[in-house]
């Protein structure tokens, strides 16, 4: 026997072990192994779908965060154009009260000045006529304190009254 070729017995020996030793680990082995690579095949490609479902729904969260992001901006410009067109119309309003007010308060004043007028002619035409009645009764009195002169003016009233 040669080292270096092996005889046929070893050949048929090692044949029906290798055979053997197929048949036990296809029975036993084969199934487990195949099992846990499907399962993990199965893990990583649920690990790979996961994450493509995490990534899109970042990208559909940043999106919509955007946009919400856009819509409280417009909102809030909206706001304040709003409170701005409020506050010019509060000024305005305030503005136009206090014109009609301080008109309002500048007619009665001219109303009160022209009454305070016109009681302070009737007043005064009261004084005038009041001396008049006064100055008409001394003249009187002092024409009528002489007899002659009551005479004279007596017949010149007839005089006058007969005329008419």
């Amino acid at each position: 026997m040669d080292l270096i070729t092996p005889g046929l017995g070893l050949v048929f020996w090692s044949i029906i072990t290798f055979l053997f030793l197929l048949i036990v680990l296809k029975k036993f082995a084969w199934k487990p192994i195949l099992g846990a690579i499907d399962e993990r095949e199965n893990g990583i490609k649920n690990a790979l779908e996961a994450a493509d479902k995490a990534r899109l729904e970042m990208e559909n969260l940043k999106a919509d965060n955007e946009r919400i992001l856009n819509e409280a901006r417009a909102e809030r410009e909206a706001m304040l154009k709003d409170a701005r067109e409020i506050k010019n119309k509060m000024v305005s309003d305030a503005k136009e009260e206090a014109q009609e007010e301080a008109t309002k308060m500048i007619t009665q004043a001219q109303e009160a000045i022209e009454n305070e007028k016109r009681s302070a002619m009737a007043e005064l035409k009261n004084h005038v006529a009041s001396l008049s009645i006064e100055i008409a009764e001394k003249v009187v009195r002092e024409e009528l304190s002489n007899k002659g002169r009551q005479l004279e003016l007596v017949e010149s009233m007839l005089g006058d009254a007969k005329l008419n």
